[in-house]
């Protein structure tokens, strides 16, 4: 019996580490000259989003993701970081709460999911934004400055950079005068970037096949 359930205990391991690496190769499709082109990057105005006020708390420091499963956690971890939690890596955001315990976190985690690995180390609440229509997520970037409050976008690539998979990173702040939302992209190969708000909503206006739910946002306040 024991040893059945070690060759169990090894099979789901197995499982889920060669599914993290396909998770990670799905990933890897977008190209450098997408991730440099499809979004802002202008020196002078990402000097300014470093400037915002919620953007400020993050010291121009992003923590980036361990793997390519793992934007979520890092996102949270991150975001933490940045409102003075004591959780803030990745492993201390996931303890106690049973995912990702392979290393990777197999097909990703749905907003819903995330929800449920920020509300386990933090008092502080912490609700799901989805179907939300264009002016409900404008009125919210702009609340995005609000240095008590943090949001974390739920988003695919492949509307932003024309490939790519689903996607979770903490958002730094908008610009209103440019209509620009500051995304801190957990993503080394990514860096944060800018992007206007219609753009970033038709990302985020998309279905997760993993939940049959829409993407949206993570408030934390």
């Amino acid at each position: 019996m024991k040893r059945s359930l070690a060759f169990g205990v090894i099979v789901i391991a197995v499982v889920g580490l060669l599914g993290g690496s396909a998770l990670l190769i799905g990933q890897s499709r977008v190209s450098q000259d997408a991730i440099q082109s499809s979004v802002i990057r202008t020196p002078e105005l990402i000097d300014s989003a470093w400037k915002l006020p919620v953007a400020a708390t993050f010291n121009a420091d992003v923590t980036w993701q361990s793997n390519g499963s793992r934007c979520g956690p890092a996102s949270v971890a991150n975001t933490f970081r940045s409102i003075g939690e004591e959780e803030t890596t990745e492993a201390e955001v996931l303890a106690g709460t049973g995912k990702c315990w392979t290393g990777f976190c197999v097909i990703g985690l749905t907003l819903d999911e995330l929800a449920e690995v920020a509300r386990t180390n933090t008092r502080r609440k912490v609700s799901v934004l989805r179907n939300l229509s264009a002016d409900a997520f404008r009125e919210h970037m702009k609340r995005a400055n609000d240095a008590g409050r943090r949001y974390i976008v739920n988003f695919t690539r492949e509307k932003i950079f024309g490939a790519g998979a689903g996607h979770f990173s903490p958002v730094g702040g908008y610009l209103e005068a440019e209509d620009m939302v500051f995304v801190l992209d957990v993503n080394e190969d990514y860096k944060p970037w800018l992007i206007e708000r219609e753009r970033l909503f038709s990302a985020i206006n998309t279905i997760d096949s993993d939940g049959d739910k829409k993407r949206g946002l993570l408030l934390i306040e």
